[in-house]
């Protein structure tokens, strides 16, 4: 099948002396998206050749604990989402909006 359109999504980071990031910037062509700031990726791409996924998870050095802990639980939702749509198995996602409900509930005590 050929490719009818072509979209760029780019991250570049901004690293300190050690390589630990400092700054993250996101770009985005179909969004028009240049530059934006971010505190945190979490980037997972699905290898079919291999049944393996490739993860790319970054946060800059100054992202808050209680940011980090919300942007993972938002994270959570929108796998959980993403799933529901992909599988339409409403049994996991339920399983999956359980645990985001309890994470959600506990993640500040």
């Amino acid at each position: 099948m050929a490719i009818k359109h072509k979209s760029e999504i780019k991250i570049n980071v901004g690293l300190d002396e050690n390589k630990v990031p400092e700054k993250i910037y996101w770009s985005a062509d179909d969004g028009n998206i240049t530059d934006m700031e971010a505190q945190s990726v979490l980037l997972s791409v699905w290898d079919s050749a291999n049944k393996d996924t490739f993860s790319v998870n970054l946060w800059t050095k100054e992202m808050p604990i209680n940011e980090m802990k919300q942007f993972f639980h938002q994270t959570l939702v929108a796998m959980k989402n993403s799933y529901f749509t992909a599988t339409s198995d409403e049994k996991m996602a339920a399983t999956m909006q359980d645990f985001c409900d309890y994470f959600y509930e506990n993640m500040m005590k």
